[in-house]
C-alpha cells in the first residue's frame, strides 16, 4: 500500500503557478509517475491536463450551487445560522478515461498513469467524493498496469482556497467511496535526475496456427491478441544480460546512466509443430515477427528485477499499442476500404484489414505495423508515439501537443527514430510452410528489415500437389503389398 508520495518539484511548482495565474475555477487531469509496491511509495513526475471534449467543453466544470449551513463560527445577525454556497464538480469521466488510455500508450516502461489530479476549492472537492472516486476507477480500467496487481491509484487535490496540496490513495476494490480514499503523505523533491534507463532491441518471431473450426478466432486482431498474450507469459521467464553481465539475483544497479539489456527466452519443451496437433485442422499460419525498441525508467532504490519486469511489460505494451492503432484505424475507415485483398505477397493496409477473414484467404499477404519514435518530454525522459507509413513527423507533433500538452520547436531533430522501418505480419497457407514451396513462401525479413510482420494465405501450389501424389503412391503400394500377403501368404525362404 502506498503510504507516501513524492512529487517532482521542478515540474509541479511551475504547474501550480500556471494554474493560479490562469484564473480557471476548476481543472482535471492525469498524474504520470510510478507506484512502487516494494518501497510503499508513489512518485509523481508530471501532471497532464485533460484537453477539452470534442464539443469544445472543458472536461471539468462547476455546476450546481447549493447552500450548506456553517457548523462552526458565530451565528449571523438575527440569530439564524450562516450558510455557505458550494459549487459541485461536473466531470466527464469517460473523456478523462479515454485521455488516460491515449497517454498510457505514449509512455515508456516504468512510467504509468497513476491517478488523477483536481484543481478546485476545498468545498467543491469535498462535495464531489463519489464523482471523483468513480473517475479514478474509470482511469484505472482504461490504463491498467502491466504485470502489477497493485489495487490502488492516487487522487491529488490542488486547492486554491486555501492554497495547498493533498494526496489520497484510492483503493479500487472497495465499494465504499468514503473508506476507499485514504490520506497519504505528500512532499516535493527531485526525482528525474536520479532515474536510470534500461533499453534493448528485442527480436521476436511468433507463429500462430489458423484453425478451420468456427469457434477459433478468425480475424487479424483476434489471432494477434492471442499470440501477444501467449508471448507475454513466455517473456516473464526470459533471462537478461545488463551491460554484458548476467542478472542472477534481486540486486540493485549501482552504476548510473543508461544500460543495455539483452533478453533470452528459455528453451521450450514443445516445438512449433506440436502446437498444430490436437486433432484440429490447420489451414494457415500467421507469422508475427520483427525487431522493436523497448525502454524503461527505474528509481535507483528499486531492484534490478523490477526494472526488467517493467522492460518486459513495455515490450508487450508496445505490441498491443500498435495492434490497437491498426484496429482503431480499421474501424474508422471501415466504410471506405476495398473488398480486394490483392495478389499473393501484397501489402495490406488498415482500411482493408477489417475485411480479412483468415480462414477464407487463398493467398499470402503482409500487414505493416506502425513504427515507434521517441519524443523528448521531461529532462532526460522520453515518451513515444507511433507513425504509420502514410504519416509524417508533423502528424506526431499535433498528437503530442493535444494529448501530452507538449510544445515542439520548429526543429524536429530532437525526435529520435529508433525504428527505421515498419513492423509487419505475414500469413501463409499451412502446407506452404510444411512443404517449403518456394513459389509461395515469403522471404523472411533480415534483421535490418524486421519490424512487426504478419503473413497469411491458403494457396496450395505445385509443391503441395507433388507432396500429396507421393503420399498417395506410397499408400497404394502399401495396400497392394498387404493384399498380396493376405492372398498368397507370407513369402517362405
Amino acid at each position: 500500500m502506498v503510504r507516501s508520495v513524492v512529487g517532482e518539484e521542478t515540474q509541479l511548482k511551475p504547474f501550480e503557478d500556471r494554474l493560479s495565474q490562469s484564473g480557471i475555477p476548476s481543472q482535471v487531469g492525469l498524474i504520470v509517475g510510478k507506484l512502487s509496491p516494494s518501497l510503499d511509495r508513489g512518485f509523481v513526475y508530471d501532471l497532464i491536463p485533460t484537453p477539452p471534449t470534442e464539443s469544445g467543453r472543458p472536461a471539468c466544470s462547476l455546476t450546481e450551487i447549493f447552500r450548506e449551513d456553517r457548523k462552526k463560527g458565530p451565528p449571523s445577525k438575527g440569530g439564524k445560522p450562516s450558510q455557505v454556497e458550494i459549487a459541485s464538480l461536473s466531470i466527464d469521466g469517460d473523456w478523462v478515461a479515454e485521455h488516460a488510455r491515449q497517454v498510457s500508450r505514449m509512455l515508456l516502461g516504468g512510467v504509468n498513469v497513476v491517478g488523477v489530479y483536481v484543481w478546485a476549492s476545498e468545498n467543491s472537492f469535498k462535495s464531489s467524493n463519489l464523482i471523483l472516486w468513480q473517475m479514478v476507477k474509470g482511469v484505472a480500467q482504461a490504463a491498467p498496469f502491466h504485470d502489477n496487481n497493485l489495487d490502488e491509484r492516487l487522487l491529488v487535490h490542488i486547492s486554491y482556497s486555501p492554497r495547498r496540496w493533498t494526496c489520497r490513495s484510492c483503493v479500487l476494490g472497495s465499494n465504499n467511496p468514503s473508506n476507499s480514499l485514504r490520506p497519504c503523505d505528500f512532499k516535493l523533491g527531485k526525482l528525474l535526475a536520479s532515474l536510470q534507463n534500461f533499453k534493448c532491441q528485442y527480436n521476436f518471431e511468433i507463429r500462430l496456427p489458423i484453425f478451420s473450426e468456427a469457434f477459433n478466432a478468425s480475424s487479424w486482431g483476434d489471432v494477434l491478441r492471442n499470440g501477444v498474450n501467449a508471448h507475454a507469459k513466455e517473456l516473464k521467464h526470459a533471462r537478461a544480460l545488463i551491460d554484458g553481465d548476467l542478472v542472477t539475483e534481486d540486486q540493485q544497479c549501482t552504476s548510473e546512466g543508461s544500460h543495455n539489456v539483452e533478453l533470452f527466452l528459455p528453451f521450450l519443451m514443445h516445438s512449433p509443430s506440436e502446437a498444430f496437433s490436437g486433432g484440429k485442422e490447420v489451414v494457415g499460419v500467421v507469422v508475427f515477427s520483427g525487431s522493436i525498441y523497448s525502454s524503461t525508467y527505474a528509481s535507483p532504490k528499486e531492484p534490478v528485477l523490477q526494472a526488467l519486469s517493467d522492460l518486459k511489460g513495455d515490450i508487450i505494451a508496445t505490441l498491443e499499442s500498435r495492434l490497437d492503432i491498426i484496429c482503431d484505424e480499421a474501424e474508422r475507415d471501415a466504410g471506405s476500404g476495398s473488398d480486394s485483398v490483392g495478389e499473393a505477397g501484397d501489402i495490406l493496409d488498415e482500411r482493408s484489414m477489417h475485411q480479412v477473414r483468415l480462414r477464407e484467404m487463398r493467398k499470402s499477404c503482409n500487414l505493416c505495423f506502425p513504427r515507434r519514435v521517441l519524443v523528448p518530454w521531461l529532462t532526460g525522459i522520453f515518451v513515444c508515439d507511433y507513425l504509420q507509413p502514410s504519416e509524417t513527423l508533423e502528424d506526431l507533433k499535433d498528437r503530442c501537443k493535444e494529448i501530452m500538452s507538449l510544445e515542439f520547436p520548429a526543429d524536429v531533430t530532437s525526435i529520435v527514430e529508433v525504428e527505421t522501418q515498419s513492423t509487419c505480419t505475414i500469413e501463409r497457407a499451412f502446407w506452404d510452410v510444411v512443404t517449403g514451396t518456394a513459389a509461395t513462401m515469403v522471404d523472411s525479413p533480415t534483421k535490418d528489415d524486421m519490424k512487426p510482420l504478419i503473413k497469411g494465405g491458403k494457396s496450395r501450389q505445385s509443391g503441395e500437389f507433388n507432396f500429396n501424389m507421393i503420399a498417395v503412391a506410397i499408400l497404394i503400394l502399401s495396400i497392394m503389398i498387404g493384399c498380396g500377403i493376405l492372398v498368397f501368404g507370407p513369402l517362405k525362404l
